[in-house]
């Protein structure tokens, strides 16, 4: 399947939700863009914002929109929504 989503991520490098999130985009073959904003509490404001104040990591933004956290991209995935909003 050809991706036609911009998929972006921020993550904490030792983050086990974060290394979850990876491993289920990375075995979909999504390409992705990712920010690892450990310790960086710039970064992280600033992800804040994008997330509509949510701090936790991961953050997963598809085409500029914020899908959530870890538990919300595996839901969708559950859905079997994911698929829909990367590669359709």
């Amino acid at each position: 399947m050809q991706q036609k989503a911009k998929v972006e991520i921020y993550t904490w490098d030792q983050c086990p939700f974060c290394q979850r999130t990876i491993a289920l985009l990375d075995s979909k073959g999504v390409q992705y863009e990712r920010y690892r904003i450990d310790g960086d509490e710039s970064a992280r404001e600033k992800m804040a914002i994008r997330a509509h104040g949510k701090k936790s990591v991961p953050q997963v933004f598809i085409d500029d929109k914020h899908v959530g956290g870890c538990d919300d991209v595996h839901a969708i995935d559950a859905k079997g929504e994911l698929d829909k909003l990367i590669f359709e």
